[in-house]
């Protein structure tokens, strides 16, 4: 499992032209689930997304987490991350989960974060348009 997080100071998702998700300051966390995933994996993917320290504080420029910071979190779904791209030009899929397993998984992690935050998401398989302002920039690839 992958999650792409990157900090940003707003982000939003629109389906079919419609404005579904927005957060101001926080997180975007796009989620790729890989065949043999588990929710051990979600769960800890999801207390990393929470507690890693990538936020400023006045003595450190990466000292607090998005709790600390009481930031927002916005969460998508993004089959492409579980992509194989080690051979040729065409990213292979057979290494994503099933989009069944695949949603399972992405709701275990959301509900994990749930837990100790609102969190916002897109919308599990729906063709999606992201936009972001990136703070910093500062991206983080988290695997488990």
């Amino acid at each position: 499992m992958r999650v792409l997080l990157q900090r940003v100071r707003e982000a939003s998702v629109d389906i079919d032209g419609r404005r579904t998700a927005e957060i101001g300051p926080g997180l975007l966390a796009l989620v790729g689930v890989a065949d043999g995933d588990t929710e051990d994996a979600a769960a800890w993917l999801a207390d990393k997304t929470l507690g890693l320290r990538i936020f400023p504080d006045a003595d450190k420029p990466m000292n607090q987490s998005l709790i600390d910071v009481r930031g927002e979190l916005l969460v998508v779904s993004q089959f492409t991350l579980a992509a194989d791209t080690s051979r040729g030009r065409r990213p292979g899929f057979s290494t994503a989960a099933a989009p069944a397993e695949a949603e399972r998984l992405y709701q275990h992690y959301v509900m994990a974060l749930e837990k100790k935050l609102p969190v916002k998401t897109g919308v599990f398989g729906a063709d999606m348009q992201v936009s972001l302002v990136n703070d910093g920039p500062v991206t983080f690839l988290l695997e488990r």
